[in-house]
């Protein structure tokens, strides 16, 4: 199957924790010579806390719901990250990843499973790809670590293509 038949797949939209977006970006080492791309972005936050407190050079998040997207570009815009920070209103099977040097998910596992040969194909070795909660079937992860949020606990993968 060509990733085309997969257009348009809808996940339901649910905020990661902030203290999980963090602990994901330190377990994948996020520093300022990283592109960081966040595929699902909802409201941009993962982006955004790349961009402000690991300053990284580039954070791009890839949203197809046109209200988180409109949330997202307006906390950009607010926080005046607009020459580093991207939302870009499309699906994420249809745009370019290449140039991540980090890629963040929070995706369901079948999902997952059908954007692997999209990562697969695009992203360069070394390349850091964090997952919240599920994982890339058929991938073997660097590293698995449990964090809470006081309340839950969350799963988060790091896998080093």
């Amino acid at each position: 199957m060509s990733s085309s038949q997969y257009k348009r797949v809808l996940v339901p939209y649910v905020p990661t924790p902030e203290v999980v977006v963090e602990r994901m970006l330190q377990i994948a080492n996020v520093g300022q010579d990283d592109i960081l791309y966040d595929l699902g972005c909802g409201d941009g936050r993962i982006v955004i806390l790349a961009l402000t407190k690991f300053k990284v050079k580039k954070a791009v998040g890839v949203e197809i719901r046109d209200d988180l997207v409109k949330i997202a570009r307006t906390k950009i815009e607010e926080l005046n990250l607009n020459d580093r920070g991207f939302i870009i209103h499309d699906d994420m099977f249809d745009v370019d990843i290449s140039e991540a040097t980090v890629v963040t998910l929070f995706l369901l596992t079948s999902v997952n499973s059908m954007l692997k040969p999209k990562l697969e194909k695009e992203l360069r070795p070394g390349t850091r790809v964090v997952s919240h909660e599920f994982e890339i079937p058929g991938w073997t992860p660097t590293k698995v670590e449990v964090c809470s949020d006081g309340y839950l606990k969350h799963k988060i993968y790091l896998y080093i293509r």
